[in-house]
């Protein structure tokens, strides 16, 4: 099975290094992008001297555009999604493959409450997932989370739904579900980022919302 690895970053030098020296270790094999949107700091030098392949944007495009990037431009059979401020600790990507290789076509890295960015943040993430839950009629433990393995090929059937923007998570566990592919959740901690978040709470949230009811209209109008 080829493995490709997809990190969007945007000013993430400070925490990718260490990332890209975990998943060098852990998966040598392993094909490793990183999508620098519109970095202004050394992001791209990080990345090629830590041995990945760096597309770099001359602006910053969003989060979902440096996805659709790294989609496009992945030769694995398999994607690992997982971002680069050091929140993701690469270490757990053997447990998502193996739950991958149960007859899954996406597992997502779930977060408990003491992985969420605060209580607000926390708060919101709880209604969208119970949102999306009754929406798609399966239980969404992680709606946002952003560390996942895809099938390549299932994946890419969705490029075109997904915002440049936020959020891509939401918009293809959505669309995943929607599609009766199956999806699983597995726990595991995260970090505190390295770095400032680039999500705006209520912009972003509202946002959020209208993917959810996006996804859920186009598949099912009535």
């Amino acid at each position: 099975m080829r493995l490709s690895i997809v990190l969007p970053a945007k000013n993430e030098s400070a925490g990718l290094q260490g990332t890209l020296a975990s998943l060098r270790a852990l998966l040598p094999e392993a094909e490793v992008i990183v999508v620098d949107d519109g970095s202004t700091d050394d992001t791209a030098l990080v990345a090629t001297r830590a041995g990945a392949r760096a597309l770099s944007s001359p602006y910053s495009m969003g989060n979902g555009a440096a996805i659709k990037r790294g989609a496009r431009a992945a030769s694995g059979e398999v994607i690992v999604f997982m971002d680069a401020d050091g929140q993701h600790d690469p270490a757990h990507i053997p447990r998502l493959l193996a739950r991958l290789e149960e007859g899954y076509d996406m597992v997502v890295g779930a977060r408990d409450w003491s992985g969420q960015a605060g209580m607000g943040r926390g708060l919101a993430n709880t209604f969208y997932n119970w949102l999306a839950t009754r929406m798609t009629g399966s239980p969404v433990r992680d709606l946002t989370s952003g560390f996942r393995v895809v099938r390549a090929d299932k994946f890419r059937e969705f490029l075109h739904l997904l915002p440049n923007g936020f959020s891509y998570p939401t918009t293809s566990t959505m669309a995943f579900f929607r599609s009766a592919y199956a999806v699983a959740y597995e726990p595991i901690p995260v970090a505190k980022r390295i770095g400032k978040s680039h999500i705006r709470p209520l912009r972003d949230g509202i946002r959020f919302l209208l993917i959810i009811f996006k996804i859920a209209t186009l598949y099912s109008p009535l």
